[in-house]
């Protein structure tokens, strides 16, 4: 196996969709309330996760932001979700919709071979 196959990175696609009760609050006070309410316990809580966001409410009805949580392993996207869950943002700013969470060229590493990827030229 290649060098860094003890490593296993975990990246979770969050599907959420905002509730009333967000959607409710200004902008300033949505900034408040996440950067007091959930990244607060996420940091206390967590170590080794990165987050990125994306917006898609323009695109699809169902789900309105897609979350895009990198953990340097399968305990530290534990520990975030356990922090998240005990935050407001879980059922109550926002509904989480799906969880699809991988490991970034898992089949790659199960057959010790270079992963497939395209190349933007």
């Amino acid at each position: 196996m290649p060098a860094d196959a003890t490593a296993s990175p975990v990246t979770a696609f969050m599907l959420v969709k905002t509730t009333p009760e967000w959607l409710a609050k200004t902008v300033a006070e949505r900034i408040e309330a996440f950067t007091t309410q959930v990244v607060p316990v996420v940091e206390a809580r967590t170590r080794g996760v990165r987050s990125r966001f994306y917006d898609t409410e323009f695109y699809s009805a169902r789900v309105t932001d897609v979350w895009v949580w990198e953990a340097d392993d399968h305990d530290a996207y534990r520990l975030l979700i356990d922090a998240l869950r005990e935050t407001p943002f879980w059922d109550r700013y926002f509904e989480v919709v799906d969880l699809l969470v991988g490991v970034e060229n898992g089949y790659a590493r199960t057959y010790d071979v270079a992963p497939v990827a395209t190349i933007a030229t």
